[in-house]
């Protein structure tokens, strides 16, 4: 299942710009992709757990070092006038902070981590995996929750290279961010299991 493509706008012939976005009522669940409207259905408690758990952990080791700022969705990520997207968790550098505007971050972030649902799967690995190849996003996490898995893709040369994959038991280190790493049980660990 794909996220639902919907236009919460009033019909229009062609695509939707960051402008028409930026009319819908604050807190939608809308994402701009290909200036598309899509909306996702609300996330499972399990991605959550896995989405707070990892931004408590980066968020705490980029505090401690004083190295920017992590946020997590619902935040607007600005890419173009027909891409803006609410990644899960993002890091800013903080020689970049300047990205970070009153509305939205206008401009690839750091670091983006999206974690898989069968409605986002396709996007995160499709149009959004190019588009944050193409504009500039450093790191890339994908964390699958079905399978247990996380794979990092680091930019190089402008291009998206799967640095490593974990599944299971491990350790995820972050190439950005020396000394970052995340044990896969703790990122999985469901308390109602």
């Amino acid at each position: 299942m794909v996220g639902i493509r919907e236009t919460a706008l009033p019909y229009r012939s062609g695509k939707y710009t960051y402008d028409d976005y930026a009319k819908l009522p604050e807190g939608s669940r809308y994402q701009l992709i290909g200036g598309e409207l899509v909306v996702a259905p609300a996330p499972t408690p399990f991605h959550q757990d896995i989405s707070w758990t990892l931004s408590h952990l980066l968020g705490g080791f980029v505090l401690k070092n004083r190295l920017g700022i992590v946020r997590n969705a619902p935040l607007d990520v600005y890419l173009n006038k027909k891409e803006t997207y609410q990644p899960d968790v993002i890091f800013i550098a903080r020689n970049r902070l300047g990205i970070k505007g009153k509305r939205k971050i206008e401009g690839a972030p750091d670091l983006v981590v999206e974690i898989l649902s069968p409605s986002t799967a396709q996007d995160d690995l499709g149009t959004k995996f190019r588009n944050y190849e193409q504009y500039g996003v450093r790191e890339y996490w994908v964390v699958d929750p079905e399978t247990r898995t996380v794979e990092v893709f680091v930019a190089t040369n402008g291009r998206f290279v799967s640095d490593q994959r974990v599944a299971g038991q491990g350790t995820v280190a972050s190439m950005l961010l020396p000394g970052f790493t995340v044990e896969m049980d703790e990122l999985f660990f469901d308390p109602g299991e």
